[in-house]
């Protein structure tokens, strides 16, 4: 159930387009097209489900403070978590190179399409945000480390193949000149992320039944109590004018 919470939640919920804004220089510049999309979508998920966990290993077993315990107990106070930046960028760059490769290799119009973009995934603010969001959320174990990588890829796919296909529709429309371009772009992702605020209810929406529950038991008791105070006072004047009459 862990697993499919954290999933759906970095798809929807905490989706790196929408959501943070993370990766917008190749979300725009590579979403004219459907077909470029489909392809830096696909290695995207894949970079993000390889250097996650890759990098939640680095920070539980290197860079953490006392990580190095396993050295031996003269390494337990030694805190390296100033590398992170480093050790996650060079595990990022590493895997964009081996995606590089794959690419040219067995599809050539692809990575002759993607251009620049392709080598530039290692500077993606997405794919450096997985980790570092990893990191300070602090993601208990290895299995739901690589569940939010795939999740965050899939988001991140999500939106950039949305946003190609409305694109490639938007061409026949006709759009007020100062529009077109960029500008309908930014106006449709703020829609779309708006839209993907609304799935912020899937998780919260079971937790806040329970205090309405007792609100609505704690007016009932205080119904009841105003129901016994009324009847005393009836009680009491009923006394009292039986006292007055005799």
């Amino acid at each position: 159930m862990e697993h499919i919470e954290l999933f759906f939640k970095s798809i929807f919920i905490d989706n790196m387009v929408f959501a943070t804004f993370l990766g917008m220089c190749s979300y725009l510049a590579v979403s004219k097209k459907v077909s470029t999309a489909v392809g830096l979508g696909a290695a995207v998920i894949f970079v993000l489900a390889v250097t996650v966990p890759l990098n939640w290993l680095l920070d539980q077993y290197i860079l953490k403070e006392g990580a190095l315990v396993w050295l031996g107990p003269e390494y337990a106070e030694y805190d390296l978590s100033f590398l992170s930046f480093i050790l996650f960028i060079a595990t990022i760059a590493t895997m964009v190179q081996l995606v590089e490769i794959i690419v040219e290799k067995f599809s050539p119009s692809l990575y002759n399409s993607l251009g620049i973009f392709l080598p530039l995934i290692a500077v993606n603010c997405a794919i450096l945000g997985g980790s570092l969001f990893m990191q300070s959320r602090e993601i208990p174990s290895l299995a739901l480390a690589t569940t939010y990588g795939v999740g965050s890829g899939i988001g991140w796919f999500l939106a950039i193949l949305a946003i190609a296909a409305i694109r490639e529709k938007i061409r026949y429309s006709s759009i007020p000149a100062p529009l077109r371009g960029l500008g309908i772009t930014f106006i449709v992702t703020g829609l779309m992320a708006i839209g993907f605020m609304s799935f912020g209810g899937m998780l919260t929406g079971g937790d806040e039944e329970a205090p309405k529950e007792k609100v609505v038991s704690s007016k009932k008791v205080e119904n009841k109590e105003d129901l016994k105070a009324k009847e005393l006072k009836k009680k009491e004047l009923a006394n009292n004018s039986k006292e007055i009459q005799e």
